[in-house]
């Protein structure tokens, strides 16, 4: 048995690349590296006399695991999926499309559905997804759109999404994404970019680290920390409120009155109340409509966009110039 082991080395040692100069991705380097340092381990635990002392491979040999940010759409490649979705002439690309995108999915998860996955809880319908990734069932909440595409589809079906009586399986999924990505005039999407740009609209729009972990079935924050990465201005903008927050507690008493009313001065009125934002910082939420992939405008807005410009501009507030500014921009090319 020792000896196979000794001749596969030799074997794999000899189909190496012949190019000794080629350069090899770290994810090869720790396969390799970490196939010899087993092939140590076990020499030396069974006592082969020319085996090393110790390993001679030890972890630190390793190249670190990459950790790259999720690739994601941003807000308009998104609107152009989803539309193109909605002009697909198969109903069954745009209900795979539509799943992937609103639940967050993974490919395997979608192909694993039966029909009576969704189900009535109180007065809202959910999705269960019984066994996910990492062994964890869940719920995910469904969307008024994919209930209704959902309700035309499953009568009479055993499988929630299927082809000809089958299940669907995760290389005709990726297809079908890629297709409809083409459509709309993208490059190739991968059905896992539509999670990872849910979990990205998701945060940066506001949504708490857990409820994001519990919509996507994770089982740690760990995993779901890395959409965190790609939210700085979010955290920015949270730590800036904070921040105002613990200072008012500090100098509430010392305020002078002049400070005081420019501070209330700053205040904008909402629908149900007022913003405190602190003066002189942005708010990546305030113009959220604005910044979405389906926001549209036409040059009959250009006065009313003009003058929030403006008001921007005259509160220090850069963020919302730049927005403003990209509008105006495009209702003048689309002129």
């Amino acid at each position: 048995m020792r000896r196979d082991v000794i001749e596969d080395f030799k074997v794999w040692l000899a189909a190496r690349p012949g190019n000794r100069n080629a350069r090899l991705s770290a994810n090869t380097q720790r396969q390799r590296l970490g196939m010899l340092r087993v092939f140590f381990e076990r020499i030396i635990e069974w006592d082969w006399p020319d085996a090393p002392h110790r390993n001679p491979v030890i972890g630190h040999d390793l190249p670190a695991r990459p950790d790259p940010l999720p690739k994601f759409l941003d807000d308009r490649d998104a609107a152009k999926v989803m539309a193109a979705a909605r002009a697909a002439t198969d109903p069954r690309d745009r209900l795979v499309v539509e799943v992937l995108a609103r639940t967050g999915l993974r490919a395997s998860e979608l192909c694993d559905l039966d029909a009576d996955a969704v189900v009535l809880i109180g007065t809202g319908h959910w999705l269960r997804i019984p066994v996910g990734k990492l062994r964890n069932d869940r719920y995910v909440p469904l969307h008024p759109t994919l209930i209704e595409l959902l309700a035309v589809w499953t009568p009479g079906r055993d499988f929630l999404i299927e082809v000809d009586g089958r299940r669907l399986d995760r290389h005709r999924v990726g297809r079908i994404v890629r297709r409809v990505a083409k459509s709309a005039g993208l490059g190739p999407v991968h059905p896992h970019r539509l999670r990872h740009t849910l979990a990205t609209q998701a945060i940066n729009r506001g949504m708490r680290l857990e409820a994001i972990a519990a919509l996507l079935g994770h089982r740690s924050l760990r995993m779901t920390m890395t959409y965190a990465r790609i939210a700085n201005r979010t955290v920015a903008d949270k730590y800036a409120a904070a921040q105002a927050r613990v200072d008012a507690i500090y100098a509430e008493r010392d305020e002078p009155d002049e400070m005081r009313r420019l501070r209330l001065e700053h205040r904008r009125m909402l629908g149900n109340g007022y913003c405190a934002r602190p003066r002189g910082t942005d708010c990546s939420f305030e113009a959220i409509c604005e910044g979405c992939g389906y926001y549209e405008t036409t040059a009959e807005f250009a006065p009313t966009l003009r003058a929030q410009r403006d008001h921007a501009a005259q509160h220090a507030q850069p963020v919302r110039v730049e927005l403003y500014n990209r509008l105006l921009d495009r209702i003048d090319t689309t002129a």
